[in-house]
Order: C-alpha cells, then structure tokens, then sequence
C-alpha cells in the first residue's frame, strides 16, 4: 500500500536590523532551511515565489511595514538588451568564461575582498574571511555552478587572470545569479552588466526561460540599475508581473501592507507530496 509523505518544511522570522537598500528601515526575513533529499525540488519551488538562496537557507524579505523589496527575472525570449548593454558586450567580448563546480579558491576571495572593499566596505559582508566565503561558494544542497570571467590577453595559453565571477544555481526554469563580484577596476567597461547579459545567453542555450537576478527595490540606487533591462518582470501580490515602468512601484511604508506571518506561510505552495512505501 502507498502512502504520501507531505514535504512541510518550518518557517521562521529573523529579529529586525537595519537595511541595507533603503536608508532608515529595517529589514526582516522569512526563511526556512533547505533539506537534503528534498532541497531541489523546494528550491525550484520556492524561487517561484520570491524566495532567494543562501548557502543551506531560503529566504524572504517580510519587514513589517514595508514591501519594497520584489524578486526580479528576465523573460529570455522576449530580452533585447539596449544600445548600452550592447556596448557592454563588445567591452567584455574579450573574457574567457569557464562554469566549474562551487568550489572556493584564494584567487576568488581575493576578487571578492578587493571587490567589497571598493564598493560595499560598509555592508553586511564587508567582514566576511576566507572560511565563511567558502561556505558561501560550497555550501549548497542544489546544483550550482561558480561561473568565472577571465583576461587572458587574447594570447593562446597566455597567463590566465580572473576578472569576474558568479555564484549560480541551476533552476528548473532558469538560472539564478545568487550572488556576483568582479575587479573593481573594470567597472567602467560595465563587466556587472555583461555578467547578466552572459546569463541570458547561459539561459537562452540551455533552454530556460528566465534568469533570476535577486530583488529589485524601487527608490534604492543600488538596486535601480536591474530595472534597466528589458523583459523583466517581479513579483509582486503573489504573481509573477512585467514591471511596466519603475515610476509607479512605490517604496512607502504603511502598518498594513504586510500580512501577519502565518498568513504569509499559508500561502506558500509547496512541492507536491512524494509518494513512498510503509
């Protein structure tokens, strides 16, 4: 005789602290851990509703007056990048790219370092070592790649330097850029935005419909530059929706705009129950 076994993973809130878009707020995530046998599938799950990866957690923005934050995806087949992210892809047309598994290397933490320290000394990983990046990179129940930029001088086995990388998951519907840094220096020639548009075409050959770029928060500068590209959508009210124009997605905070925890719980969709054996 067969029998289902629901997959019913606990939620959690985190405390408050302070966040890190919007001047003067403070944030509050909705998360749950990521289980061995059944992480694939409820990261797939998931992801579809908003939820973002870190290590062996999802997670979700749930601050208490505030829904700024909207998880953000581009529509691969319907993406046309613009005159400047054209100009972007002939800068970088250079870089080698290589996906490898998510192993960490020193090489990587010192991008990574010398990357946090010229554009987010004053944020919340500015103080990560060696041996969290690594659990960063390697911690992960769910197919991920580290997919690395390099120079290599256009030189048939010239020396290799690394320019860029990012740390992607590998959904059922596309992919997800978990997180991406890259030498500061080459900021000018917008590596940052030919990494997406490299995930597009990542996507495109491999049949998914989507990239997942993380959250898009409308009135934060370090955020707005997601917005810029076509084909995106976020969600927003429980669905999945095109921005339209970022003008009309507020950032204001009201004591009713979000709903109690368990509200919100309630309506997460899981995987479909497994079937097994007594």
């Amino acid at each position: 005789m067969r029998h289902t076994l629901p997959i019913a993973p606990q939620f959690y809130v985190t405390a408050p602290q302070p966040c890190p878009y919007l001047d003067g707020r403070q944030e509050r995530k909705l998360f749950t851990a990521l289980p061995g046998e059944n992480a694939v599938r409820l990261n797939d799950a998931l992801s579809k509703q908003g939820f973002r990866r870190s290590q062996n957690v999802l997670y979700r923005p749930s601050c208490a007056e505030c829904t700024a934050c909207l998880s953000a995806r581009i529509r691969v087949a319907d993406f046309t990048p613009s005159r400047s992210q054209k100009r972007a892809a002939r800068k970088n047309s250079y870089l080698r790219r290589e996906a490898t598994s998510p192993w960490a290397t020193e090489e990587q933490y010192g991008l990574f370092r010398r990357y946090l320290d010229s554009r987010h000394s004053d944020g919340g990983m500015a103080d990560m070592d060696v041996f969290e990046f690594a659990a960063m990179i390697e911690e992960t129940p769910i197919k991920s790649r580290v997919v690395e930029y390099s120079d290599t001088g256009g030189a048939a086995g010239s020396r290799r330097e690394l320019v860029a990388v990012c740390l992607t998951d590998v959904l059922d519907d596309g992919v997800s850029m978990v997180y991406s840094f890259y030498d500061p220096e080459r900021a000018v020639d917008s590596i940052g935005t030919y990494i997406i548009l490299d995930h597009v075409e990542i996507a495109r050959q491999a049949g998914l419909p989507y990239v997942y770029l993380g959250y898009w928060v409308p009135g934060s500068r370090k955020m707005g530059y997601k917005a810029n590209f076509s084909a995106l959508e976020i969600y927003k009210n429980g669905t999945w929706q095109a921005i339209g124009c970022p003008a009309d997605h507020s950032a204001a905070m009201h004591p009713l705009s979000v709903d109690p925890i368990a509200e919100q719980v309630a309506r997460i969709a899981l995987p479909e129950s497994r079937p097994v054996r007594p």
